[in-house]
């Protein structure tokens, strides 16, 4: 099965390949992995869908982490792959790592991961290790280098900046009133970037997000 018809299979469930690469054995892959591909929200749509969905309505705690298990899960049974998440550690599946290695997703000049879609916005629901070796598309050029940077200036406590997160700092900020506006609407630094205002991501998900960061 060649990506295009991946893609058609993973987007059914709102979500989107969000990179992917041909592991070496430091990546710490699942063994026997040929292609690795990592899923995300693919927008617009996917808070409407999600929303919808079971997990979101049975009262338990981390409905979308339960969501992405269910859902990967399958498609990983389906395509004789292997799911893997971001959560549920330790150990943790090395995201990040894996994020750098698709060459879709970079260092912003705030320290976190920003990429070529999502933007600032980033979130990875999980990943399917396949056992083939698909052809890939050519990774396009980190957006940061013709961007004007707003980033670096949007966060009102300087939490986020080119020298790391300060997330006490940010905690500090969001339980004081100014702060309620990054709660409701999303972090003032992600929402600037404007990767992040093409990807089309709902308030509501992004206040779904910061509360889990800040209950």
């Amino acid at each position: 099965m060649d990506y295009a018809a991946l893609s058609q299979i993973i987007r059914v469930q709102h979500l989107g390949i969000f990179g992917g690469f041909h592991p070496r054995p430091e990546d710490c892959a699942p063994e026997g992995t040929g292609t690795l591909l990592l899923l995300g929200p693919d927008e617009p749509g996917f808070w409407a869908h999600v929303t919808s969905e079971p997990e979101f309505a049975d009262g338990k705690p981390d409905p979308m982490d339960r969501w992405s298990r269910r859902v990967i899960g399958h498609l990983a049974c389906d395509l004789g792959a292997k799911a893997q998440f971001p959560f549920g550690g330790p150990p943790y599946a090395p995201f990040i790592r894996w994020a750098g290695r698709t060459g879709r997703a970079w260092v912003s000049p705030v320290s976190i991961l920003v990429h070529d879609t999502a933007g600032l916005m980033l979130s990875y629901r999980g990943a399917l290790a396949l056992t083939e070796q698909i052809d890939l598309p050519e990774p396009p050029p980190p957006p940061c280098e013709t961007c004007a940077k707003p980033c670096l200036t949007a966060c009102p406590v300087n939490a986020l900046t080119s020298d790391g997160y300060d997330t006490d700092t940010c905690h500090r900020y969001l339980d004081t009133a100014p702060g309620t506006a990054c709660m409701t609407r999303g972090c003032d630094v992600r929402r600037a970037c404007p990767v992040s205002q093409s990807y089309d991501r709902l308030p509501e998900q992004s206040a779904f997000h910061m509360r889990s960061f800040h209950p």
